[in-house]
């Protein structure tokens, strides 16, 4: 059970991460390009002694695991955004609720064995329900009225790219990872793909756009690689310590992720929620526990 606490105090410290740049003048997009080299770095003090990370384009996925690197920087990018504009409990929300794209990814591609019944699919439509309503409040609040429409889609962003990216980890670790065994060097190799593409963003953007690097975001990186890295970390122990019962495992790191977030959110950084954002909470627990609740029995 410690794996899994650690795992959910990791995800919501990323959150409070992007929640702080802000306060202090960080360039959000430049910690996240450049929390990736040291996201790759706690990995190689992590992985076992059984496994090593040797040459990445060995691999028949290792040019999947890269594109899926790209993919990883533009969500990262979009939750940080989402979480200064929004706040991080909506982020948080559309974060976690987005397990149910690789849910109906396994159930209408992959033709998984698992029976969805009523409660199921009932919780799929409150998912969604539950991250519109969470959104609400901050739409009606903006300051800047041209900015409601791209402010009231961030989180669906946040939603849909989180999901695509966890459906195609997971089906990449269980096409090419699973029987190996290697699962951190896997990621370890998209991480390695996020550290190219996140270069080549950054270094056109300090040629063409004469942008410089600061010292904030180098400094910034470290707090939001080493817990980025932890968090997936500690879920795959809690996962293993759990004899890979994702159907109980995940549903509660998912529930604890956003519950803590909406504590930390009030406790910290005084986000005040409205009837509608409470009820998307609740609808947002609810929904997981029904989407998984065979796990739980």
């Amino acid at each position: 059970m410690i794996y899994l606490v650690l795992s959910v105090f990791f995800s919501v410290l990323l959150l409070i991460n992007f929640r702080l740049h802000a306060r202090f003048g960080v360039d959000t997009f430049q910690a996240i390009i450049l929390n990736y080299p040291v996201c790759f770095l706690t990995g190689l003090i992590f992985i076992p002694d059984s496994q090593h990370f040797s040459l990445i384009f060995a691999e028949p996925s290792t040019l999947c695991a890269l594109l899926l690197g790209v993919g990883f920087v533009i969500t990262f990018l979009l939750s940080g955004a989402s979480t200064q504009k929004v706040g991080i409990t909506a982020t948080s929300l559309a974060n976690n609720i987005s397990l149910v794209i690789p849910v109906i990814f396994s159930l209408v591609v992959l033709n998984s064995s698992k029976k969805f019944d009523t409660w199921n699919y009932l919780g799929l439509v409150l998912a969604v329900v539950a991250v519109v309503l969470s959104t609400i409040k901050k739409v009606d609040e903006s300051v800047n009225p041209e900015s409601k429409t791209a402010d009231w889609l961030l989180p669906f962003a946040v939603f849909v790219m989180y999901g695509i990216t966890n459906t195609a980890f997971n089906y990449l670790n269980a096409k090419f990872v699973t029987a190996s065994g290697n699962t951190i060097p896997f990621t370890l190799t998209i991480v390695s793909g996020s550290i190219i593409f996140g270069g080549i963003v950054l270094i056109i953007r300090i040629l063409q756009f004469k942008e410089t690097l600061e010292i904030k975001s180098f400094l910034a990186a470290f707090p939001l690689g080493i817990p980025n890295f932890l968090s997936f970390y500690f879920l795959l122990k809690a996962l293993d310590a759990f004899q890979n019962n994702g159907a109980f495992v995940l549903p509660i790191y998912n529930i604890s992720v956003i519950l803590g977030s909406a504590l930390i959110a009030f406790l910290l950084f005084h986000e005040k929620l409205t009837k509608l954002n409470k009820i998307g909470l609740a609808l947002a627990v609810l929904a997981i526990g029904l989407i998984s609740y065979q796990g739980f029995m």
